[in-house]
């Protein structure tokens, strides 16, 4: 229950911050910096216990490589969910419920910058978390987080910068997203988590 709990926990913040500094009054250009940070910290903080996954794809990549027993990965999933759902909801009360309008992306362009950036997170967390060749690392809640500051600045204003199913959930439940876009983050990053496994596998031959 320790495992679940951490992967709520952490979830539950990434999701807040992404709604306190994207919903107005929000922190503008901040914002990728925050959401980013709060991915750092909470990789560092809980690690150690779940692995510190806080997003689906994350954990369908880190099954894929071997390093998440299969019992977990679902039930890890439903509470990233869950959080996402409850973060979400506090996120939108203390905001005063504001009237959000939904962005609309170009679902091609959204489907190719989620996919491209979840790919990303996915490969990072793969090498610098899971590696053989990187362990007992210092660096690893950094260049994870890093890379979803990276990715926001670069496609948030494209798809929303979701790169992760919770976040798309979260993003979903305050009206940043409309309901009927939530295909496009499940498919793209997903796919992205899948084939970041992929190509571990295929440059790590020898790292079981």
């Amino acid at each position: 229950m320790k495992k679940y709990a951490v992967e709520f926990i952490g979830t539950f913040f990434f999701v807040l911050t992404v709604g306190l500094t994207v919903l107005d009054p929000g922190a503008g250009v901040m914002a990728p910096l925050a959401i980013g940070s709060v991915l750092m910290v909470m990789v560092y903080a809980g690690g150690h216990i779940s692995g510190g996954h806080y997003n689906p794809a994350v954990t369908l990549a880190v099954w894929m490589r071997g390093r998440c027993p299969s019992a977990d990965a679902p039930i890890y999933m439903i509470a990233q969910w869950a959080a996402a759902v409850v973060a979400g909801l506090l996120a939108l009360y203390l905001k005063g419920m504001p009237e959000v309008t939904p962005m609309t992306p170009n679902i091609a362009y959204a489907l190719i910058v989620e996919f491209l950036f979840t790919f990303a997170l996915c490969y990072v967390v793969l090498n610098t978390a899971t590696s053989k060749n990187t362990a007992g690392n210092s660096f690893y809640g950094l260049a994870i987080g890093f890379t979803v500051v990276i990715g926001a600045y670069s496609a948030g204003a494209i798809s929303g910068g979701a790169f992760n199913p919770a976040i798309a959930l979260g993003i979903t439940v305050m009206g940043i997203s409309a309901v009927t876009n939530i295909w496009i983050f499940l498919v793209a990053n997903f796919l992205g988590g899948a084939v970041a496994a992929l190509a571990f596998y295929a440059l790590n031959p020898d790292d079981k």
